[in-house]
């Protein structure tokens, strides 16, 4: 084993941020490198996932709000997040060695003390974006909360984030005859088509959604995911065909708005509408289902998804205000060495 450095990076918050938050929010501290317990791992972390979702949990007021399945961030506290990397120490008997790629959520550092019993070793082969990226939950969505059938017409609301990139690509191998993404970047389209597999893309903009949205759709919607909210919600509602399901899996219309918290994401839907078409809607969490993130690698089958990639631990926060302006399609990994 070669020597460990003497003290390690890692990303922690400086501030809560009033609305949007910005690189200057964040710090990144050289804290000594602790060794692990007899139960714990030493990870040299090789890449970690940035996610607008942060926000949820750096807010003022986040102690306050319930069911939002992340630990709440105060001035001072290390980030953390879903992470990969090698271990380097492993305490006996733990079926770890030195050298085994793991999953861990403590990210946003250069190495972490891990309990050895929640670390497995992963295939180092498989593309880290899908050890990392979120298209798992798109797949448990679609056939656990959506029920997708042969078939089917399938919109994504949020088409070019974590989930939306390879959304298509889940229903397309589930069967369905048609995908529609939706975007606010007019310039992804081309991407969103071409590489992730979409029949179409609406943006939002000048003239009616629900129009572009008919226009994509001629025979309307048999199932939404919707990782937006807001007015690209209604749309999908107008939108969607006797018996169609609508699954709500983001809030990023509330999450990404700037002024707010960003854990309240207000839509006015037409409750006739699901009336008359028996349209199902409801929310949904993928953790309900951690099996399904097997059979999602298990459909994939090697392909690999579109991600971005920051190389160096203190770019972290900026990529996380571009990861929420919008500017990258795919899950962002951050890789800190």
């Amino acid at each position: 084993m070669s020597a460990l450095p003497a003290t390690t990076r890692e990303v922690r918050l400086a501030r809560r941020p009033a609305g949007l938050p910005r690189s200057s929010d964040f710090d990144v501290a050289e804290v000594p490198l602790s060794l692990p317990t007899a139960e714990q791992a030493l990870v040299r972390t090789t890449y970690f996932r940035v996610t607008a979702s942060l926000r949820m949990m750096i807010g003022e007021g986040a102690e306050s709000v319930e069911g939002v399945p992340f630990p709440v961030l105060r001035p001072g506290d290390p980030v953390a997040g879903g992470a990969l990397g090698e271990v380097v120490i492993a305490p006996e008997g733990s079926g770890l060695k030195p050298g085994d790629l793991v999953a861990h959520g403590a990210g946003w550092r250069e190495y972490a003390l891990v309990p050895a019993a929640e670390l497995s070793p992963l295939d180092p082969a498989t593309d880290p974006a899908v050890h990392l990226g979120h298209g798992w939950t798109a797949y448990a969505a679609l056939t656990r909360a959506a029920g997708i059938r042969p078939g089917d017409t399938v919109h994504v609301t949020g088409a070019t984030g974590a989930i939306g990139s390879v959304a298509a690509l889940a229903a397309r191998r589930l069967g369905a005859a048609r995908v529609v993404g939706g975007t606010g970047s007019a310039a992804k389209t081309e991407a969103l088509i071409s590489g992730c597999g979409y029949d179409a893309v609406v943006t939002v903009g000048s003239g009616s959604l629900t129009d572009k949205l008919a226009a994509a759709a001629p025979g309307g919607l048999d199932v939404v995911l919707d990782t937006v909210g807001g007015d690209r919600l209604a749309a999908a509602v107008r939108a969607a065909r006797t018996g169609a399901r609508i699954v709500v899996i983001g809030a990023l219309s509330g999450q990404l708005a700037p002024n707010g918290p960003g854990r309240s994401a207000p839509v006015s839907l037409d409750s006739f509408r699901l009336l008359l078409k028996k349209v199902t809607l409801r929310g949904y969490s993928a953790d309900d289902h951690p099996e399904a993130e097997q059979e999602w690698r298990d459909l994939l089958d090697g392909a690999t998804v579109p991600h971005h990639v920051v190389a160096g631990i203190e770019h972290a926060p900026q990529a996380l205000v571009d990861t929420i302006a919008g500017r990258y399609l795919g899950p962002v990994l951050v890789k800190p060495f």
